[in-house]
């Protein structure tokens, strides 16, 4: 997917709107994709993108959540860790199939199909730029805003 333009999609957001991917949109963009709202790996990850984010939007970074839990789920989860940007819910599945981050995943002991937590940055130009797989939280919005700085 690196140096290729992101997926045409368009995918509901918190607050009513929808993140358009696949076209220029003159900022860069941060799409990081997470198994599950209110679960303590995906809060933490939230929260670190949270206490990150002026310095994100300083560099021209947008930063977008995305998970197959509803919007009302979505909503109350955002509320809830104050985070203040938009997360996108993939209900069908569409973003996650189209950036390839769904995987077989061991959960006590049981195979399940679910998320594998993974980040993409979107150039201004509508580029995938850089992509994380089998993200380990601690450290990684950090990391993600360090290469997002060369971008801006």
């Amino acid at each position: 997917m690196l140096d290729q333009p992101a997926p045409e999609l368009e995918i509901p957001s918190t607050g009513g709107k929808t993140l358009r991917l696949g076209s220029p949109t003159g900022q860069t963009l941060v799409l990081y994709f997470y198994p599950k709202d209110n679960t303590p790996g995906c809060t933490t990850e939230g929260q670190q993108f949270r206490d990150l984010h002026p310095q994100f939007a300083k560099a021209g970074c947008a930063i977008y959540g995305i998970s197959r839990d509803s919007l009302k789920s979505h909503e109350n989860f955002k509320a809830k860790l104050g985070l203040p940007f938009d997360l996108l819910s993939d209900a069908e599945e569409a973003a996650c199939k189209a950036f390839g981050v769904i995987k077989m995943k061991n959960m006590y002991g049981k195979k399940v199909r679910g998320i594998e937590r993974s980040t993409f940055v979107i150039d201004r130009e509508g580029i995938i730029r850089r992509e994380w797989r089998g993200v380990k939280v601690p450290g990684h919005a950090q990391e993600v805003l360090e290469f997002a700085r060369t971008l801006a």
